[in-house]
């Protein structure tokens, strides 16, 4: 779910996209809330990453929010929907507060610049499948290492970025290719996973028209992809604001935050998310998840 805006300032200047009066957008929140893993923090706080075969580097200045190394063309067609900016985030917070739970309010007051990025579905599918069993920077290396060997290279600052890979790409490789990336078994999972996107047996276009439970199970059904992986592909890859994945780390945030720290099943706490915070659960999990890992609540 989204409340759009429609009061976007956008000034183009030397190769840059400025974006005036730009609400609810802090990049540290949004690239370091653990839903994209191709963006990386500068020393002077900016961030620099690559989506669908382009690299942009985010900044704040001044209370503006500048991508450099843009066009118009492509903030448009690319970056403008990638960062979700026709989302009224103020309101979907204001949604998410109006409860009175303190919990969720200061969790939101602590993140208030988070935006949920809307990721290319094939890109998204294959680094949760990546991510299972695995940390932060170990995911971003892995994939690292899968752009860099197999992905397309261009330069910007003095520095090499690469395209994400694509399927017909990977269905090319053998297990023994993959091995590079050093993603131990998931290397079968990734190749059975392009190999099946290529033969038409998975259909993203497809996996895309259905509905949120129809959706999870379709992307439930691909070797590698549980319980948490998909919803984690339905938020992050087809903007499903209504799928709350719960890893152990949420679940233990759930449990601390919600039930007195006391044990629950995963089924008892997607129940819980699900009613307490219904089709906005997804936004209301990031928010959770970065206050909580912030604070080191539940540790």
């Amino acid at each position: 779910m989204c409340y759009n805006k429609s009061n976007m300032k956008v000034i183009e200047s030397n190769n840059n996209i400025i974006l005036k009066e730009q609400r609810d957008f802090e990049p540290a929140h949004i690239f370091d809330c653990g839903q994209c893993f191709r963006f990386n923090a500068n020393p002077d706080g900016s961030y620099t990453g690559t989506a669908f075969g382009r690299t942009v580097r985010v900044s704040k200045e001044a209370g503006e929010i500048i991508l450099h190394n843009t066009s118009p063309e492509d903030f448009w067609n690319i970056w403008k929907d990638y960062l979700d900016l026709d989302c009224d985030y103020g309101r979907l917070k204001m949604q998410l507060t109006s409860g009175g739970d303190p919990i969720m309010a200061e969790a939101v007051k602590y993140g208030e610049g988070i935006r949920i990025l809307r990721q290319d579905l094939w890109e998204t599918m294959i680094s949760f499948i990546i991510s299972a069993s695995n940390n932060i920077p170990r995911i971003k290396k892995i994939i690292e290492l899968l752009c860099a060997n197999f992905g397309d290279a261009h330069e910007y600052e003095g520095k090499t970025y690469y395209s994400f890979p694509s399927p017909q790409r990977i269905a090319l490789l053998t297990l023994e290719d993959l091995s590079v990336i050093r993603a131990g078994f998931r290397d079968k999972y990734i190749l059975n996973c392009a190999k099946k996107v290529c033969s038409g047996e998975i259909d993203l276009d497809h996996i895309r028209s259905l509905d949120t439970i129809q959706a999870k199970k379709s992307l439930m059904s691909i070797y590698g992809i549980g319980n948490k992986v998909s919803d984690c592909i339905l938020l992050f890859g087809l903007s499903r604001s209504d799928s709350f994945p719960i890893d152990v780390w949420i679940k233990r945030v759930m449990e601390y935050c919600y039930f007195g720290n006391e044990p629950q099943t995963i089924k008892t706490i997607a129940d819980f998310a699900d009613e307490r915070f219904g089709e906005l659960g997804g936004i209301a999990q990031q928010y959770l998840f970065f206050y909580a890992r912030e604070k080191r609540i539940g540790t």
